[in-house]
């Protein structure tokens, strides 16, 4: 029996599963880190973090599963995408990484778009300049701190700083790449032009391979602290939408998926490059060669019911704690007693910013209409609402650009709440469909790696093979002729306080 390793590096922690050549995950383990905030709208991690995590997630499946090491085929990436990590040229950490929900780089961005042109960038990246994206984050080491930006002799993205800490090698592959604003969306390299439109050096950045090329091979070094075995074939890997769409087989044109983590995604699978020209909505390249996907960002959905969470729902949390129960267990359950609607309560779920589709880093949340009747309940209610309506404005654009999907897979953590997946479906009045396998990114990257590897001929017979579903979940029409109004106001909202949200931001 050959093993794979799929190691997810996300936003709150990192998780590492074993997984048999069938694809079922054989053992688990998650250890988290913390979040950076210095100033408002900012966010940072310390790459050691990261790879800390790693050594004791890998560590620890080994030694709960008691498998051998030496029968782990291949290991596999999936990454949270868009994070600035600069090594110096001893493939040191120069500075935290500035990662993807970061605002700060608004400055950068317009420089970005001025330097190249904002339709000429859209032509080439296949998107505009947000502040999520790499290269504008790069720009503001740059103007900030000129003698980190000076030491800097590689550039990275997280899952490739791990990967360099197993290998030794730097690279990077196309889905990740292309969230960095400098990536040719069409021939799948670096731009020249962009590159020197910005002058920033190409040698700072890895050469760009595929999602499931072989990057490298364990050192001895890593082997001897995460107990992998030397050698052991190490794929590229994919960014988490990429991975997270090869673990629920969205790797065929006509299929899409819906993530709520700490950040929102609704994914689509492509077989040639659709562009929004305003870039509202992303292209990005997918894991599977010669394929891209489009897709829209919420950057804080599962952040906003998290947020909610850790400021007004302490008692559940410990009542959670003393049943060894999810607290948002507790949480959605009070959440169903309340009607659609929230009592006339609506959420924007800007607390970062927004990316799509209304891409200003000065957008807040709002609860509009919140009066004395309301309790932490109905806030609760309206948090899960105003991200699915969030998303649902995504999937409008998706519709307007001509991408069309009968059914939606769900999956992150928020795709395992069952009423987070009806709210799905009669807001969107789509059938959800979810996985039998609940590991998504991880199993994704784990594909990568058996693809890599030689286990299976291709991602999209390799997802064949192993990923199976359950039965949909069905819209119900009477919910949505209800959410329908809501939806409307919602949409509505924002353009409204637009110039506000800019009044607020120079206070």
């Amino acid at each position: 029996m050959k093993y794979l390793i799929g190691i997810d590096l996300g936003t709150s922690g990192t998780k590492t599963v074993l997984f048999s050549e069938d694809g079922i995950a054989i053992c688990s383990a998650t250890e988290e880190y913390p979040l950076y905030q210095p100033n408002n709208g900012w966010a940072e991690q310390d790459p050691a973090d990261w790879w800390n995590a790693c050594i004791s997630t890998v560590k620890k499946v080994f030694s709960d599963s008691g498998v051998n090491p030496k029968d782990v085929a291949g290991i596999g990436f999936s990454g949270q995408m868009h994070g600035l990590v600069m090594l110096d040229e001893d493939g040191n950490v120069i500075r935290n990484s500035i990662i993807w929900c970061d605002g700060r780089t608004a400055d950068e961005c317009a420089e970005i778009t001025r330097r190249v042109g904002e339709s000429h960038l859209v032509d080439i990246t296949a998107n505009q300049a947000v502040t999520s994206f790499t290269a504008g984050k790069i720009l503001w080491v740059r103007n900030h701190e000129p003698e980190n930006y000076k030491r800097c002799r590689h550039i990275l993205l997280p899952k490739d700083y791990i990967r360099y800490k197993l290998t030794g090698k730097f690279g990077m592959e196309v889905s990740d790449a292309s969230g960095m604003n400098m990536l040719d969306i069409h021939e799948r390299i670096w731009s020249d032009e962009v590159l020197k439109a910005l002058d920033i050096d190409s040698e700072l950045l890895p050469d760009v391979g595929e999602s499931s090329d072989i990057a490298g091979a364990v050192t001895a070094e890593a082997a001897a602290l995460t107990g992998l075995t030397e050698g052991t074939p190490v794929v590229y890997g994919g960014g988490d939408n990429a991975a997270a769409a090869v673990g629920t087989g969205v790797v065929e044109k006509g299929k899409a998926f819906i993530t709520i983590g700490t950040s929102g995604v609704l994914y689509a699978h492509t077989d040639s490059v659709a562009i929004d020209a305003d870039g509202r909505i992303n292209t990005f390249c997918t894991a599977v060669p010669d394929s891209w996907a489009v897709f829209g960002c919420t950057l804080a959905a599962g952040m906003s019911l998290q947020w909610l969470r850790n400021n007004f729902f302490q008692a559940e949390m410990d009542t959670a704690k003393g049943l060894g129960k999810d607290p948002y267990t507790i949480m959605t359950e009070q959440a169903e007693r309340i009607p659609i609607g929230a009592n006339r309560l609506i959420f924007l779920p800007y607390l970062m910013g927004e990316r799509s589709p209304i891409l200003d880093p000065n957008a807040r949340g709002v609860f509009f209409g919140l009066s004395a009747i309301h309790t932490k309940y109905d806030m609760l209610r309206s948090v899960m609402e105003g991200v699915i309506y969030a998303q649902k404005q995504c999937l409008d654009f998706h519709r307007a650009m001509g991408i069309e999907f009968n059914e939606i897979y769900a999956t992150g953590g928020g795709g395992t709440s069952p009423l987070w997946r009806q709210m799905i479906a009669d807001i969107f009045e789509l059938p959800v469909v979810t996985i039998q396998n609940r590991e998504g990114p991880a199993l994704g990257a784990a594909i990568l790696a058996g693809v890599g590897a030689g286990l299976y001929p291709s991602i999209p017979e390799a997802c064949k093979r192993i990923i199976k579903v359950n039965d949909p979940q069905l819209p119900i029409a009477k919910n949505t002729n209800e959410y329908a109004p809501y939806y409307k106001l919602f949409r509505d909202l924002y353009p409204s306080m637009k110039e506000n949200f800019q009044t607020l931001a120079k206070l």
